[in-house]
């Protein structure tokens, strides 16, 4: 029998990341883990060593600085033991956008935008030539959602997804599986780091809850998951709407509507 592909996971040190790391780790996959906090991935790794088993490398990055992103960009171009990728690492920024530094902003896209890209796109010549692999980015509902005045964070999950979308559309005919993950408000510290008012918080999805149905999704094959959506109809509707309207891209004169 063929050993299970390795599992590097970005955001490894708590939240979605550990649980991530917690479940591959249970269904027999090697981890990759890869945060700023080594201290809290070398306390998981061992747990999970012992509990499980596996070979577990812990990688301290902050993927937001050029030397750490190169160094897991090269690790997954090189290690062709890794077989799954978890774009989970991102992060939250509050108030509204014309409160928000440019410092901040750029370091949120810098996490949320960039590192993503960088690392898919670290792995995706490898997979495609092997014929498989599998890439996991962790969105938002944010990114549908501009009402709720997240903007910047909003504009950056909006991104991963069609991202992913693009990426499926590419890479699955070459045998890739792409998966966007698009939770509601789950309880992790991103709240916490993003200066969030714990007054104000909306109701929460439990890490566990999030990753255990992401991973019904990723087990389905889904393009898009999204675990606090409860009539799926609702997307495939968004869907069809969506494609109904790319053969009006291809006009070459204006709408009636816009002329004089």
């Amino acid at each position: 029998m063929p050993a299970l592909p390795s599992v590097l996971i970005t955001g490894a040190s708590s939240g979605i990341g550990a649980v991530y790391a917690d479940r591959f780790a249970r269904r027999g996959h090697d981890l990759v883990l890869v945060a700023r906090d080594d201290q809290r991935m070398e306390a998981l790794a061992a747990t999970l060593r012992a509990e499980t088993g596996v070979s577990i490398d812990v990688v301290k990055a902050d993927l937001t600085q050029a030397p750490d992103l190169n160094a897991v960009a090269g690790r997954l171009r090189e290690d062709d033991t890794i077989g799954v990728l978890i774009n989970n690492a991102g992060a939250g920024l509050s108030g509204q956008f014309a409160d928000q530094s440019s410092a901040a902003q750029q370091n949120l896209i810098a996490l949320n935008v960039s590192a993503v890209v960088e690392l898919a796109n670290a792995v995706a010549p490898r997979f495609a030539k092997a014929g498989s692999g599998a890439i996991v980015n962790i969105g938002s509902v944010v990114g549908l959602a501009p009402e709720f005045g997240l903007t910047t964070y909003g504009a950056t999950k909006a991104f991963v997804l069609f991202l992913s979308q693009g990426l499926a559309f590419e890479l699955g005919p070459k045998g890739v599986y792409v998966q966007a993950v698009l939770p509601s408000g789950t309880r992790t510290e991103i709240w916490d780091r993003s200066g969030a008012d714990p007054a104000n918080l909306p109701p929460l999805m439990e890490v566990a809850d999030l990753v255990d149905a992401a991973l019904v999704g990723f087990d389905r094959r889904e393009p898009v998951t999204i675990p606090p959506l409860q009539d799926a109809g609702l997307w495939d509707a968004f869907q069809g709407a969506r494609q109904a309207m790319l053969p009006g891209f291809a006009a070459t004169v204006p709408a009636d509507r816009y002329r004089g």
